[in-house]
């Protein structure tokens, strides 16, 4: 295997969202709206939260896309119009396919809410090709025990297998594009390439530590993601801090197809997003029933 240059190493941004959380967004940002088929990535936390404190994000549709949201620690709870609720904890995993449309709640369980503690987490949204935007929703809930983990044989490179395939372990996500999502831990002084396919776009999130990528070695510490370029067919890795080097690997096979965004809806064309905006309006999507 040869391994995939760096193309750029990008600051992610803090920002309020929902009911007033604070996440960190290497994108979407000014001047930087998606990475094929990446629409946007939000790093919750880490925070420590007082009795009382948690905010979530109540009530709001989606259509086009799809969520995904990673627990590290602490609770959500989530709810929606279909009828499905449920409660995340750490190191679970909700693949959420909204498709045509679904009203959604992702808010702080009871007891998180009313104790407190350490919240930390991912939401990565991943658009969905023409043919299936609007298909029936779906959701894909895996415990934290169901989510495959590998390790090398010393120990030194720990990978938990949310989409994609790594070190012989395989996901149980089924994804409706290509997608890897994986989640390395790679302790001081560790190195490791991870084969990805040569048509995936391809980038990494380091929110712990420090290393360098690519075969330049370049830098990336805690809250910057790393772009790679499309010439070879893995990334290589070393953790060069002396404290472990955490990063979520995320590769896809691009969907070249035309962007329009409104908040909540990814389209294809802009007739698409009002119509969206019409069909949630008039409660096409839905509502909660509480």
């Amino acid at each position: 295997m040869s391994a995939r240059a760096v193309v750029k190493v990008v600051d992610a941004v803090r920002t309020v969202e929902g009911a007033g959380f604070v996440v960190r967004r290497p994108f979407p940002v000014a001047g930087f709206s998606h990475f094929d088929p990446f629409l946007l990535v939000d790093e919750m936390g880490p925070v420590e939260l007082p009795p009382g404190e948690a905010k979530g994000a109540p009530d709001h549709p989606h259509r086009g896309f799809e969520t995904v949201s990673y627990i590290l620690e602490g609770q959500a709870q989530h709810e929606d119009s279909a009828g499905h609720a449920g409660v995340l904890g750490p190191g679970d995993v909700q693949w959420m396919t909204a498709g045509a449309g679904v009203v959604h709640s992702e808010m702080p369980s009871p007891e998180f809410s009313r104790e407190g503690g350490r919240m930390h987490g991912f939401q990565i949204w991943v658009n969905l090709p023409r043919r299936d935007k609007m298909m029936a929703p779906r959701y894909q809930e895996i415990p934290a025990a169901r989510i495959p983990v590998a390790s090398t044989p010393d120990g030194s490179v720990r990978v938990k297998v949310i989409a994609g395939e790594s070190l012989g372990a395989r996901a149980v996500i089924d994804t409706r594009t290509p997608i890897q999502y994986l989640h390395f831990t790679l302790q001081p002084g560790a190195r490791f390439e991870q084969p990805v396919p040569r048509e995936h776009n391809v980038f990494a999130y380091v929110f712990g530590g420090e290393g360098t990528f690519g075969p330049e070695g370049a830098r990336a510490v805690d809250g910057q993601a790393v772009l790679f370029a499309h010439d070879a067919d893995s990334v290589v890795m070393t953790a060069t801090g002396s404290e472990p080097l955490q990063l979520l690997l995320l590769s896809g096979v691009p969907l070249k197809e035309p962007v329009v965004r409104y908040g909540p809806f990814v389209m294809n064309t802009q007739a698409e997003i009002l119509q969206a905006f019409e069909d949630y309006q008039s409660g096409r999507m839905g509502r909660i029933e509480r």
